[in-house]
């Protein structure tokens, strides 16, 4: 665009004559120059400035065939046009070239004008474009800006420019702010909520609540422990190889003294202290083979034992109990191996119970279990009820049946129950 146009001086000579016919033709469009060269002619008695260059002739020509164009407003337009002193003109003087207009220099100094009245009558401004870039957007007047001076218009969009500059600002601001506050932790963001956390006043919640606990699972009783069934295959043949369990319990009664130990077999799975304690506490019960003060039962680890009870898979305890002649393979149960030092418990037995007692008399049935076969080793044998519905003795096969010879009788667990 044609905006650093000049103003040349008036012409002289044989220019007058050019001018007069640009005055004949005014009101109807100007005559179309012919084509020229793109370069502007000096007359030969065109004057010669100070600095040695002539000043341009026939401004009212184009330059380089384009007309020029004089539009109003823009960044360094021709600003305000100026009367060429007639001194300049007759000595040639150069012109002043136009600096940038005045109002725009008085823009930074002066506040923001005010919008200009619109009246009753005018279009309401069409909607801004959205994908347009600002400065396009202030550059385009509305239709109730067509009266408004020029400042208002650029005020106005400096104002705007200023605005969208600001909130960029204040994005940035933002953005960075929160940057730091995630780098200190969340700190700072403590502090700009009115969060003071080192006095008594901002404490957290959780500083007046003691820390919980994690969840205890209560351990379970020496009864619940007898009562509860624990797994184990009833064909299971274990290593063959045994542990004694550590320690010792007295002998609490008096009479005659029987001295045992316990062995486990390797690899069960099954609590042996919990199988020790239950052999001790069921030999020294009053109901017991100790009834009475008749013998007493002590538990050792080390010496010479008058018999050792011993908790074996049901492979193992078969290949025992055969060394005395018995067969434990039937129905699974368990014996006295008399030919050896061995009162042979079957652990299938002592873990799943039998179906005479069933799962809800466990902890009786383990009794039952360790008076039977000791009574095996004290000397007694078998015993059938000989009373329908009374308690069995504890020296009937209860594991294989309560139900001998048409008469059906109780399970018991004691040499001397309690009627």
């Amino acid at each position: 665009m044609g905006r650093h146009s000049r103003k040349g001086p008036a012409t002289t000579g044989g220019d007058t004559e050019a001018l007069a016919d640009a005055d004949a033709g005014a009101g109807r469009e100007g005559v179309r120059p012919g084509p020229g060269s793109g370069r502007r002619r000096k007359s030969a008695d065109a004057p010669t400035g100070t600095d040695g260059h002539a000043p341009f002739q026939h401004t009212g020509h184009v330059r380089g065939g384009h007309p020029e164009q004089r539009e109003p407003g823009g960044g360094w337009g021709t600003g305000p046009q100026q009367t060429v002193p007639r001194r300049a003109q007759q000595t040639g003087a150069r012109p002043l070239v136009p600096g940038p207009r005045r109002e725009f220099v008085e823009a930074f100094d002066a506040p923001p004008a005010p919008p200009a009245p619109r009246g009753p009558s005018a279009p309401p401004a069409p909607p801004a474009d959205p994908d347009g870039s600002v400065g396009e957007r202030d550059e385009q007047p509305s239709s109730g800006d067509t009266g408004a001076p020029a400042s208002a218009k650029s005020a106005r969009g400096r104002t705007i420019t200023g605005i969208a500059a600001a909130a960029v600002t204040t994005v940035l601001a933002v953005v960075v702010a929160g940057q730091v506050a995630h780098d200190d932790g969340g700190a700072d963001t403590a502090r700009s909520a009115g969060v003071d956390r080192d006095g008594t006043d901002g404490a957290s919640r959780s500083d007046d609540r003691s820390t919980p606990k994690p969840a205890q699972v209560k351990p379970l009783s020496y009864a619940e422990k007898m009562a509860k069934a624990y797994p184990l295959a009833p064909k299971l043949h274990g290593s063959g190889k045994f542990e004694t369990v550590p320690g010792s319990a007295k002998a609490p009664g008096r009479g005659h003294r029987y001295r045992y130990r316990i062995d486990v077999e390797k690899g069960l799975g099954l609590d042996a202290g919990l199988f020790a304690r239950a052999v001790q506490e069921t030999l020294n019960d009053d109901r017991s083979w100790a009834h009475d003060g008749a013998m007493t039962f002590e538990r050792i680890s080390s010496g010479d034992p008058d018999f050792v009870i011993t908790l074996a898979s049901p492979g193992t305890t078969g290949d025992w109990c055969r060394k005395s002649g018995l067969d434990t393979t039937v129905d699974n149960v368990s014996c006295d191996s008399a030919a050896t030092e061995r009162v042979m418990i079957n652990a299938y037995r002592w873990a799943q119970g039998s179906s005479t007692f069933g799962p809800d008399k466990l902890f009786a049935y383990r009794r039952m279990l360790i008076n039977h076969e000791v009574g095996h080793r004290l000397g007694h044998n078998h015993v059938s009820c000989g009373t329908q519905g009374a308690l069995a003795p504890v020296m009937q096969q209860q594991t294989k049946s309560l139900d001998i010879d048409g008469i059906k009788c109780r399970p018991n667990p004691w040499v001397y129950p309690v009627s």
